[in-house]
């Protein structure tokens, strides 16, 4: 993709700040660094989001997030937890639409980053809980 930045970075039209690279997986530092060492995991190749990933391509991402996080772990010590984002989709929080997973290390409750999960558990039946099962289930 011509106009895609991460395509850019990937190709060196754009520098970044490599943290991890091989024949499928970059992975760099996000520019705006919410907490220290803030980095990005792509795939080389260009996917908008999680939707159009195979299971080759998803297992190949996925097995390299473990070893970026325990190396954020190890080079800074005052970690204290590791949140691991993926947004997809505007309405989700998407903005650049190559899909890219966060991992944002955690030193303080006090950083300046928070997500917040809502209990919503009572908006829903026990019956209407089986249905949504349900459906899922069918469609995997």
């Amino acid at each position: 993709m011509t106009d895609c930045i991460f395509c850019k970075i990937i190709n060196r039209e754009i520098p970044s700040y490599t943290v991890y690279e091989d024949e499928d997986v970059y992975a760099f530092l996000d520019i705006t660094q919410t907490t220290k060492g803030h980095t990005l995991v792509i795939p080389k190749q260009h996917v908008t989001d999680i939707f159009e990933y195979d299971e080759k391509l998803a297992a190949t991402l996925f097995s390299k997030v473990p070893k970026i996080a325990r190396a954020l772990e190890k080079s800074f010590p005052d970690m204290e937890g590791l949140n691991l984002i993926n947004n997809n989709k505007e309405l989700a929080y998407q903005s650049v639409f190559h899909s890219h997973i966060h991992l944002i290390p955690r030193y303080s409750k006090e950083d300046d980053f928070s997500i917040t999960f809502a209990n919503n558990g009572d908006k829903y039946t026990s019956e209407e809980m089986a249905e949504i099962a349900k459906t899922i289930k069918e469609n995997i």
